[in-house]
């Protein structure tokens, strides 16, 4: 039996409604470096309520990496702008759309590395930490 504020009444317990379980994350690639954020929700609303859309720019130059993320609250809703919206053209390309793999514990590639420099007057290699190696 459901109670007011997304509670659910067992036996003589309270226990509180899990919402993150219900909630769907979307990926959605291929997207035109035109697309921006509002027009990914009003094309999700179309098939119910949105929570949140991210589409995730370049650290440094600003511009759209091609794709993003739409949260849905209810997955029958998500699941059905999936089906509704993969393959389908927003500004001029084609949509992939499909439900969000969790990140994975090992992350690859990104991070920070030592780089290294040659220095044109010698053979000695600087590393960005500040160490000189001999080449």
């Amino acid at each position: 039996m459901m109670l007011k504020g997304g509670y659910y009444k067992r036996n003589s317990g309270i226990e509180v409604e899990d919402k993150e379980e219900a909630r769907m994350n979307i990926y959605v690639g291929n997207l035109s470096y035109e697309v921006t954020e509002q027009d990914l929700q009003q094309a999700f609303q179309g098939f119910g309520q949105v929570v949140s859309v991210n589409i995730l720019k370049d650290r440094y130059s600003g511009e759209s990496r091609g794709f993003g993320f739409v949260e849905m609250p209810d997955k029958a809703e998500a699941h059905s702008a999936i089906e509704g919206l993969n393959g389908k053209e927003l500004k001029g390309r084609a949509l992939k759309v499909n439900e969000a793999r969790p990140r994975s514990e090992t992350r690859r590639g990104g991070g920070r590395r030592s780089k290294i420099t040659l220095e044109s007057s010698t053979d000695r290699m600087i590393s960005t930490d500040g160490h000189l190696q001999r080449k």
